[in-house]
């Protein structure tokens, strides 16, 4: 799929086929950054309720307007694909990681899938994202232990893998730690008090005026590359890991009815692995600049989070708020700048 189109690099991490987009630099810092503490009594600034947008704030459609919020952390790298669960997902995350890697976080509500996995740690940016959904529940397995107290003050429900009393299973016929997979309907029975979907921002409707057409978009981290190139017979923008096709395990290709490019600094963590990896840190608040694909075409964007217990918005280069497709959206976190490891 646009595989005769010119391909163009961004210095933002992302390879453009079809279109040119500008690049914002960047520099890197490698001063460790201490994250904010994220506590479960601050009072969060009122959103509109999905009854009153008049749709499902994450998917625009119809249905699952009540449903318990859930948010799962997915590993993304080769080893654990194909991964279970994707599709079914309301917005899918895309994060970096330690060593240039690339995890995921599924948000779920209008639906849920069978199984979700493989299911990997949660990182601390995970927390920054997650608090703009209210008090979802979060599966995830196993955390950094200097991250355990952010887990502990953080507005959501925690269910990991230790002491879930069998909740999460391991699939012999993959490699460990790739096989780890989790039911999310068993799951929720473990956050009972999972809030309900609330507005995170996105706005769902017909295309604005403008975009370009663009064939395939390509994002770019140290040590990962993720295309996404539109099918029109299946009218998404279909996904691509390191060069292969990002199949799921249910069969058919992953992708989403709209794909969000965002650029957020990425800065060092406090936090590192055993092997002395400093964590990403992705600063998810502010503003910065995004593209947005949907209906084959690609849209500039400004995004704008204006504090960890709001949505992120989308604004057009006129000024008008940028409308997503309806369906899946996956938002595709790159540093604005150059790929780097903070």
């Amino acid at each position: 799929m646009g595989s005769g189109s010119r391909r163009v690099t961004a210095l933002a991490g992302v390879l453009i086929v079809g279109g040119a987009v500008a690049a914002c630099g960047g520099g890197s810092s490698k001063k460790a950054v201490a994250p904010p503490v994220v506590s479960k009594s601050a009072t969060p600034t009122p959103t509109p309720t999905p009854t009153a947008l008049g749709y499902q704030p994450f998917t625009g459609g119809a249905t699952g307007l009540t449903n318990p919020v859930l948010a799962i952390k997915i590993d993304n790298t080769a080893p654990a694909h194909p991964q279970a669960g994707l599709r079914s997902a309301d917005v899918v995350y895309v994060e970096q990681v330690e060593g240039g890697e690339t995890r995921v976080m599924a948000i779920f509500s209008s639906q849920l899938p069978a199984k979700i996995g493989p299911v990997r740690s949660a990182r601390i940016s995970d927390l920054h994202l997650l608090k703009q959904y209210g008090k979802p529940a979060f599966g995830f397995s196993g955390v950094q232990g200097k991250m355990k107290p952010y887990i502990r003050r953080a507005p959501l429900f925690p269910v990991p893998d230790d002491g879930s009393g069998g909740l999460y299973v391991r699939d012999n016929g993959r490699p460990a730690p790739y096989n780890l997979f989790v039911d999310p309907h068993r799951l929720l029975k473990k956050a009972p008090q999972a809030t309900a979907p609330r507005d995170i921002g996105f706005r769902f409707g017909p295309a604005p005026a403008g975009g370009r057409p663009l064939a395939s978009v390509t994002a770019t981290w140290p040590a990962e590359k993720m295309k996404f190139a539109w099918s029109a017979t299946d009218k998404r923008y279909l996904a691509w890991h390191n060069g292969t096709p990002d199949q799921a395990a249910e069969g058919g290709q992953l992708g989403g009815q709209t794909i969000v490019i965002q650029y957020a600094k990425i800065v060092r963590s406090q936090f590192h692995d055993f092997l002395g990896s400093y964590t990403p840190l992705i600063q998810s608040t502010g503003t910065g600049r995004a593209l947005v694909l949907r209906d084959g075409k690609a849209y500039d964007t400004t995004w704008s989070r204006p504090s960890e217990d709001r949505g992120t918005t989308f604004t057009t280069t006129g000024g008008q708020p940028m409308t997503f497709a309806k369906g899946q959206v996956w938002v595709v976190l790159v540093n604005a700048g150059k790929p780097y490891i903070p």
